[in-house]
């Protein structure tokens, strides 16, 4: 089986343009994040942060008294946490 050998900088193109490796296409072998892949990342990011802040972060809605606190503690709902009996 062939293998195929790694372009040198100064060898000719593989692309055929008969320019140097390094003048051609060198530096389009490495892909770039253009502005679609960073305001992708943005939606994901954001997204992200509303999942983090409705599941863990914010308070669950509904009645104060029907949340559960551990055995010997209330929900305080003045400060949205619950805080030990007496």
């Amino acid at each position: 089986m062939a293998r195929a050998s790694k372009v040198g900088r100064n060898d000719p193109c593989p692309c055929g343009s008969g320019k140097k490796h390094k003048n051609c296409c060198e530096g389009k072998t490495r892909q770039k994040i253009g502005t679609v892949g960073w305001v992708t990342i943005a939606t994901m990011i954001t997204a992200a942060a509303i999942v983090l802040y409705f599941v863990v972060i914010s308070p669950p809605s509904g009645n104060p008294s029907a949340r559960t606190c551990p055995p010997g503690q209330v929900w305080n709902a003045a400060h949205g946490h619950c805080d030990p009996i007496g």
